[in-house]
């Protein structure tokens, strides 16, 4: 399977949307896709439009010791979806310690669900450092890096980046991080300037600027993709530049160790 990990620096910059949307779109595209929701918010379900008085998923599954492909929800989108699921604060600190001791824990789970050697596994990772965005660095093939276009996301972007250089860089299976710019509000002058900032940091890691568009915050709130809601608008187009961007690092797979796009 295909490992890629959704991060972001910081909260409320629109992870699991695109996370979302992504996946749907790797699926459109022809790719089996699993989506599994590392985030002890569990919002992944909403955006799926799942049963929110379902407890169930891959955290419960760690509590009772069962298979986690047997939490495993099948989405309106065609998406497999692994919620992360309703657990105690208690029992979110024991899974939280077993993360912390076994490096393997979420490799491990991950390959017994005997997923085909091409299907597209996204991970959606809470913001900022945690045993969940360790483990799910430690064994992406790609990561993608979810931020705004605005002051507070650019200060924390150094951060990412030695992340990234501690878990991915030089790993020869990696192909590359990618950044998302997300809600490009254009007729905003700091929006431009960060923006352009980041394009010419970034360069060929810029993986795609996802305008700001009415229609994903619609589609939020009817609980379904950009695709499913408003395939033709803006932000669906931009979703799939996103795509073609994972797609050609795959298709390449090229390994290289990716520069730091900010000093620390």
């Amino acid at each position: 399977m295909k490992r890629v990990a959704v991060v972001s620096p910081k909260g409320g910059v629109g992870k699991t949307t695109v996370t979302v949307n992504l996946s749907v779109a790797l699926h459109r595209a022809g790719h089996q896709v699993m989506v599994v929701d590392l985030d002890p918010q569990s919002a992944l379900r909403f955006h799926f439009n799942l049963d929110l008085e379902h407890p169930g998923g891959l955290s419960r599954a760690a509590i009772d010791g069962t298979p986690w492909r047997d939490a495993c929800v099948q989405s309106e989108s065609g998406v497999v979806v692994l919620p992360f699921g309703e657990v105690g604060e208690s029992e979110r600190e024991q899974i939280e310690l077993a993360i912390h001791h076994d490096p393997d824990w979420l490799l491990r789970h991950l390959q017994a669900m005997g997923l085909s050697q091409d299907a597209i596994v996204l991970l959606d990772t809470p913001p900022g450092a945690s045993v969940y965005l360790r483990q799910a660095l430690q064994l992406a093939h790609a990561a993608l890096v979810v931020a705004l276009p605005d002051a507070g996301s650019y200060a924390t972007l150094p951060g990412m980046e030695r992340l990234l250089q501690t878990y991915c860089a030089g790993r020869p299976d990696f192909v590359g991080s990618g950044y998302v710019i997300n809600q490009m509000d254009a007729s905003r002058q700091l929006a431009r300037d960060v923006a352009g900032v980041l394009r010419q940091d970034l360069g060929e890691r810029l993986a795609a600027v996802v305008h700001q568009d009415a229609s994903v915050g619609e589609a939020v709130a009817f609980r379904r993709s950009i695709f499913d809601y408003a395939p033709h608008s803006l932000a669906a187009q931009d979703f799939a530049t996103c795509v073609q961007w994972l797609q050609a690092r795959f298709d390449t797979g090229t390994t290289r160790a990716d520069p730091s796009a900010h000093s620390a």
